[in-house]
């Protein structure tokens, strides 16, 4: 079966398979029917592909979409049921941005059939792609780590209270990895002084809930980001004229090290 072109699937040989599920800018085409192009990328995990392109040279395997989220989230129940019961949340198809702001002209979402139409075409494949890895991964080694990456704005009110702290690490209130392996993470967040938490606000959504499996051998993780951590963030309001702030590899720097050190560990222990 050939591969979609926005799907980007580089194979490695360690036990470590990274998916890049929110960094996608492609609006599938249907750019007119969004209030602005700009709002309906502005959502996306800008540069998590820039600040984790290391994990290449330790060789991960990466799963990458370059959909949009606006379009479909690949990060979401596919049956449309919330992952944080009681809490404002994106759907699987959006039709609004964190920020509560509609993000369609009046009368453009999507309906059932476009919901559906999506599923099969986005959401269904990149899956099928984490599926395909973790067996072939799991076919080389006795156990794998699943880590997920993300990151978001460090404040919006619709989503959580106050400033989200640098790091927060999910994992499925423990259900998706083994609890040495969440131990070594959260000491290595520890260790840098820097606000963190563990199954805070974000316990990991679909990807890490769904293929996280440590009885079968799959050690999930979710690492959320605060975007302040690795680009510069506006103060105030963010505006089409200062968002998203430029990648800045120096900026970023302190925080890459720090990634790249949970990756390397996470990848020692499933070798061990």
């Amino acid at each position: 079966m050939t591969q979609p072109s926005w799907l980007d699937v580089q194979r490695g040989e360690a036990p470590l398979l990274v998916s890049i599920p929110h960094t996608g800018l492609d609006l599938a085409g249907l750019e007119d029917r969004f209030v602005s192009p700009w709002l309906a990328r502005r959502d996306a995990d800008w540069w998590i592909e820039k600040l984790y392109d290391f994990a290449s040279d330790l060789g991960a395997t990466i799963v990458r979409t370059t959909i949009s989220r606006s379009i479909i989230d690949v990060n979401r129940d596919p049956s449309g049921v919330s992952l944080y019961p009681g809490q404002a949340t994106t759907e699987l198809c959006p039709t609004t941005t964190f920020d509560g702001e509609p993000l369609y002209k009046a009368g453009l979402e999507p309906d059932v059939d476009g919901v559906a139409e999506r599923r099969t075409t986005y959401f269904e494949p990149y899956h099928t792609a984490l599926e395909t890895e973790i067996a072939r991964l799991r076919g080389l080694h006795g156990k794998i780590v699943l880590y997920d990456c993300h990151s978001i704005r460090s404040i919006i009110p619709r989503l959580f209270e106050g400033k989200l702290p640098l790091f927060n690490l999910g994992t499925n209130s423990g259900k998706s990895t083994d609890p040495v392996l969440e131990k070594q993470v959260a000491d290595i967040m520890a260790a840098t002084g820097r606000p963190f938490v563990v199954n805070g606000r974000f316990k990991g959504g679909w990807i890490t809930r769904h293929h996280g499996n440590p009885e079968a051998g799959v050690h999930a993780l979710q690492m959320e980001l605060s975007c302040r951590g690795y680009m510069l963030e506006p103060v105030g309001k963010v505006e089409q004229a200062n968002w998203p702030s430029r990648y800045d590899p120096d900026f970023a720097a302190p925080m890459r090290k720090t990634l790249t050190e949970i990756l390397t560990t996470a990848l020692n222990w499933a070798k061990a």
